[in-house]
Protein backbone atom coordinates (compact mmCIF):
# COMPACT_ATOMS: atom_id res chain seq x y z
CA UNK A 1 0.00 0.00 0.00
CA UNK A 2 1.23 3.48 -0.84
CA UNK A 3 2.33 5.34 2.32
CA UNK A 4 0.05 8.31 1.57
CA UNK A 5 -3.19 6.29 1.34
CA UNK A 6 -3.89 6.18 5.11
CA UNK A 7 -3.21 9.91 5.40
CA UNK A 8 -5.41 10.67 2.40
CA UNK A 9 -8.21 8.51 3.81
CA UNK A 10 -7.98 10.37 7.12
CA UNK A 11 -8.14 13.74 5.39
CA UNK A 12 -11.14 12.71 3.32
CA UNK A 13 -12.92 11.44 6.44
CA UNK A 14 -12.14 14.67 8.30
CA UNK A 15 -13.39 16.84 5.46
CA UNK A 16 -16.62 14.91 5.04
CA UNK A 17 -19.88 16.80 4.99
CA UNK A 18 -20.49 15.88 8.64
CA UNK A 19 -17.12 16.64 10.22
CA UNK A 20 -16.14 19.92 8.58
CA UNK A 21 -19.17 22.07 9.47
CA UNK A 22 -18.90 21.11 13.15
CA UNK A 23 -15.19 21.91 13.18
CA UNK A 24 -15.68 25.16 11.29
CA UNK A 25 -18.49 26.33 13.58
CA UNK A 26 -16.39 25.61 16.67
CA UNK A 27 -13.45 27.52 15.21
CA UNK A 28 -15.67 30.51 14.47
CA UNK A 29 -17.37 30.50 17.87
CA UNK A 30 -14.46 32.03 19.82
CA UNK A 31 -14.44 32.49 23.59
CA UNK A 32 -18.11 33.21 24.25
CA UNK A 33 -21.02 30.93 25.02
CA UNK A 34 -23.21 30.09 22.04
CA UNK A 35 -26.21 29.31 24.28
CA UNK A 36 -25.85 32.53 26.28
CA UNK A 37 -25.44 34.48 23.03
CA UNK A 38 -28.63 32.97 21.66
CA UNK A 39 -30.52 34.17 24.73
CA UNK A 40 -28.94 37.64 24.48
CA UNK A 41 -29.71 37.98 20.75
CA UNK A 42 -33.40 38.80 21.17
CA UNK A 43 -32.88 42.55 20.69
CA UNK A 44 -30.66 41.90 17.65
CA UNK A 45 -33.39 39.88 15.93
CA UNK A 46 -35.50 42.96 15.22
CA UNK A 47 -33.07 44.00 12.47
CA UNK A 48 -30.80 41.02 11.86
CA UNK A 49 -33.48 38.32 12.03
CA UNK A 50 -33.77 35.23 14.19
CA UNK A 51 -31.24 33.39 12.05
CA UNK A 52 -28.85 36.34 11.64
CA UNK A 53 -29.45 36.41 7.89
CA UNK A 54 -31.00 39.92 7.85
CA UNK A 55 -33.80 38.91 5.49
CA UNK A 56 -36.00 41.65 6.96
CA UNK A 57 -34.24 44.47 5.11
CA UNK A 58 -31.07 44.33 2.98
CA UNK A 59 -29.64 47.42 4.70
CA UNK A 60 -28.92 45.37 7.84
CA UNK A 61 -25.73 43.27 7.87
CA UNK A 62 -25.87 39.50 7.86
CA UNK A 63 -24.32 38.20 11.06
CA UNK A 64 -24.73 34.44 10.63
CA UNK A 65 -21.42 32.76 9.91
CA UNK A 66 -19.27 35.84 10.43
CA UNK A 67 -16.03 35.36 12.33
CA UNK A 68 -16.46 35.78 16.08
CA UNK A 69 -13.43 38.07 16.33
CA UNK A 70 -14.86 40.36 13.64
CA UNK A 71 -18.26 40.54 15.36
CA UNK A 72 -16.62 41.15 18.73
CA UNK A 73 -14.45 43.93 17.35
CA UNK A 74 -17.40 45.58 15.61
CA UNK A 75 -19.48 45.55 18.80
CA UNK A 76 -16.56 46.92 20.85
CA UNK A 77 -16.13 49.70 18.27
CA UNK A 78 -19.84 50.57 18.37
CA UNK A 79 -19.68 50.60 22.15
CA UNK A 80 -16.63 52.88 22.25
CA UNK A 81 -17.89 55.17 19.49
CA UNK A 82 -15.06 54.27 17.09
CA UNK A 83 -17.76 53.03 14.69
CA UNK A 84 -20.53 55.52 14.15
CA UNK A 85 -24.08 54.23 14.04
CA UNK A 86 -26.64 55.67 16.43
CA UNK A 87 -28.81 52.54 16.43
CA UNK A 88 -25.93 50.15 17.11
CA UNK A 89 -24.34 52.51 19.63
CA UNK A 90 -27.57 52.47 21.62
CA UNK A 91 -27.49 48.69 21.84
CA UNK A 92 -23.73 48.21 22.19
CA UNK A 93 -23.28 50.64 25.07
CA UNK A 94 -25.42 48.34 27.23
CA UNK A 95 -23.26 45.26 26.52
CA UNK A 96 -20.53 43.90 28.78
CA UNK A 97 -17.41 42.28 27.34
CA UNK A 98 -18.94 38.87 28.12
CA UNK A 99 -22.20 39.84 26.38
CA UNK A 100 -20.18 40.76 23.29
CA UNK A 101 -18.23 37.48 23.38
CA UNK A 102 -21.45 35.51 23.78
CA UNK A 103 -23.23 37.29 20.92
CA UNK A 104 -20.19 36.90 18.68
CA UNK A 105 -20.00 33.18 19.49
CA UNK A 106 -23.70 32.69 18.79
CA UNK A 107 -23.73 34.43 15.42
CA UNK A 108 -20.45 32.81 14.37
CA UNK A 109 -21.93 29.38 15.15
CA UNK A 110 -24.86 29.84 12.77
CA UNK A 111 -24.76 28.49 9.22
CA UNK A 112 -23.01 30.84 6.85
CA UNK A 113 -25.43 33.04 4.94
CA UNK A 114 -22.87 35.44 3.52
CA UNK A 115 -23.06 36.29 -0.17
CA UNK A 116 -21.32 38.56 -2.60
CA UNK A 117 -23.07 41.55 -4.11
CA UNK A 118 -22.97 40.37 -7.73
CA UNK A 119 -26.77 40.28 -7.67
CA UNK A 120 -29.03 42.91 -6.09
CA UNK A 121 -30.06 42.15 -2.52
CA UNK A 122 -33.81 42.30 -1.93
CA UNK A 123 -35.74 42.09 1.28
CA UNK A 124 -37.74 38.92 1.84
CA UNK A 125 -41.30 39.20 3.01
Amino acid sequence: MHPMKPILATLILFASAHALPVWAAEARAGKGSVEAGKEKSLACQACHGQDGAAKIDPQYPRLAGQYADYLSRALHEYRSGARKNPIMAGFATTLSDQDINDLAAFYASLPVTLADLSKPVVAHE
